[in-house]
C-alpha cells in the first residue's frame, strides 16, 4: 500500500538513540534481511551521520553514512513500503550527499542490490554511477546476491537539491 500524496513538508532530523525501536521497524518493513537494533546503536555511538524522516510524527525513513578520508559511505537508506513514491528516499539521499559535502567529502560510495529497481533508479538519476561489484554480499531466501557499487562524484556533481 502506498500512502497518498503527502501534503505537508516532512522533517529530517538527527537519529536519537531512543528512535533505534521505530527505525528498526522501518528497517524490518523494508528489508527482508534487516539490520538489528543493536547496529543502528553502534552508528549513533560511533557518530556515523545517522537521519531519520518523519511524517505526520512518526519515523519513515532514515539514512545512515560513515565518513572517511576524503569519502563517504552510504551504509543504509529505507523508507518505509507505506510511504514509497512520496520522494522520501531521494530527500534522505540529498541530506546524506549534502552532509557529506559539508564534511569534507569528494566522493560517496553505497552498495545496492541489482534486484532493488526503484533504488537503482534512484541513485542514477540523482547522479551515482557503477565502479564496481561484489560477488555474494547480500543474503537472499536462497543463497546471496551481487551488490552493484556506486559512487556518486562531489567534485563533479551538484548535490541532488542543487541542480
Amino acid at each position: 500500500m502506498t500512502a497518498a500524496p503527502v501534503d505537508f513538508l516532512p522533517v529530517i532530523r538527527p537519529m536519537r538513540r531512543r528512535d533505534v525501536p521505530s527505525v528498526h521497524g522501518v528497517e524490518a518493513n523494508a528489508y527482508g534481511f534487516p539490520w538489528a537494533q543493536n547496529i543502528f546503536r553502534d552508528c549513533l555511538r560511533m557518530g556515523y551521520e545517522c537521519w531519520v524522516q518523519l511524517a505526520t510524527d512518526r519515523i519513515v525513513g532514515h539514512v545512515v553514512l560513515a565518513m572517511g578520508p576524503g569519502e563517504a559511505h552510504v551504509l543504509n537508506l529505507a523508507v518505509h513500503p507505506d510511504w514509497h513514491g512520496q520522494g522520501f528516499g531521494r530527500a534522505l539521499l540529498e541530506q546524506a550527499l549534502e552532509r557529506a559535502e559539508q564534511l569534507g567529502a569528494e566522493s560517496v560510495f553505497l552498495e545496492v542490490r541489482p534486484s532493488n529497481a526503484p533504488a537503482v533508479r534512484l541513485y542514477k538519476s540523482a547522479g551515482f554511477r557503477r565502479v564496481g561489484r561484489r560477488p555474494g554480499y547480500y543474503r537472499t531466501d536462497d543463497g546471496r546476491e551481487d551488490a552493484l557499487v556506486m559512487r556518486y562524484d562531489l567534485r563533479e556533481v551538484a548535490p541532488v537539491g542543487r541542480r
